[in-house]
C-alpha cells in the first residue's frame, strides 16, 4: 500500500504494510532510512524521526517517539518539535537526554511499559567497523535497539548495529529492521548472519544506503522459514 501525507502545496507517497497481531493491525510506514511510523489503536509510535527523509509538519502528531541514539541521522530536535505535543512521550538513551530534556531514558537491558506498550531495549554497536582503530562507529553500551510489543506479535528495531552476539538471545521476534550499509552498520553477510541467529519471521533490511539489497536475498533464499521485504529504506 502506499500513505499519502499532505505537506502544504506538496504531498509526499510513502509505502505502508499492515501487520495483523491479536489486538488489531498495525500499520507501518516506511519513511527512509531508519525512520518509521507505526500506527497501532489508535497511536502513532515513531522511530528515529528525521527532516532528512520528511517533512513532519503535517504528519500525525507522535504519541510515543523512539530514538536509537544520538547521531543526527537518527536523532533530529526539529522532527521532533514538529510531531511533539505535551503528552507525547519520547524514549532513547543517556546521550540523548543530555540534549533533549523531560524524556524517559532506556538503558541496554532495561523492560518498561510505556503508552501501554512493552519496549525492551537491546545492545546495538560495532565490533568490526571502527571510525579509527579501537574507537567503533558506535560503541557498546551507549546507543539502543528495541523490541516492541505490538498485542501477541514483538517488532525488533535494531538501531545502528552489527552482528552482535546478544541477538541470539532474541526470542520469537516476528518482525525484524536490520541495518545494511558499510561502513556503520552491517553488511549483507552480517545481516544474513544476524538473521540466522534469532529468526525473525519478516525481516525488512533498512537504513541501507546505496547497498544492492539483491544480496541478502540471494544469501537468504534457502531459509524459507524467513519473509524478506524490501521498501524503500536508504
Amino acid at each position: 500500500m502506499v500513505a499519502t501525507v499532505s505537506t502544504g502545496a506538496a504531498e509526499q507517497k510513502f509505502e505502508t504494510d499492515v501487520i495483523k497481531t491479536s489486538k488489531g493491525d498495525l500499520t507501518i510506514t516506511f519513511i527512509g532510512h531508519a525512520s518509521l511510523m507505526m500506527s497501532f489503536n489508535g497511536m502513532n509510535v515513531y522511530v528515529d524521526p528525521t527532516t532528512q527523509m520528511a517533512d513532519y509538519s503535517n504528519f500525525p502528531k507522535a504519541d510515543l517517539i523512539l530514538i536509537t541514539h544520538e547521531h543526527p541521522d537518527h536523532f533530529d530536535p526539529k522532527a521532533i518539535d514538529q510531531l511533539k505535543t505535551v503528552k507525547t512521550e519520547i524514549v532513547s538513551t543517556e546521550t540523548v537526554a543530555s540534549k533533549l530534556k523531560g524524556i524517559i531514558v532506556m538503558k541496554n537491558g532495561e523492560l518498561k511499559t510505556v503508552r501501554g506498550l512493552e519496549i525492551k531495549a537491546v545492545p546495538a554497536y560495532n565490533i568490526v567497523h571502527m571510525r579509527s582503530p579501537g574507537t567503533p562507529f558506535h560503541p557498546k553500551g551507549i546507543g539502543n535497539g528495541y523490541v516492541v510489543t505490538f498485542g501477541n506479535k514483538l517488532i525488533y528495531l535494531a538501531g545502528d548495529t552489527e552482528n552482535i552476539p546478544e541477538m541470539s538471545s532474541l526470542k520469537n521476534i516476528d518482525v525484524a529492521f536490520l541495518p545494511m550499509n558499510l561502513p556503520y552498520t552491517m553488511t549483507p553477510e552480517m545481516v544474513a548472519a544476524a538473521v540466522r541467529s534469532f529468526h525473525p519471521k519478516i525481516l525488512y533490511p533498512y537504513h541501507y544506503g546505496e547497498t544492492d539489497t539483491r544480496k541478502i536475498i540471494e544469501l537468504l533464499k534457502d531459509d524459507k522459514n524467513i519473509e524478506i521485504r524490501i521498501r524503500k529504506m536508504k
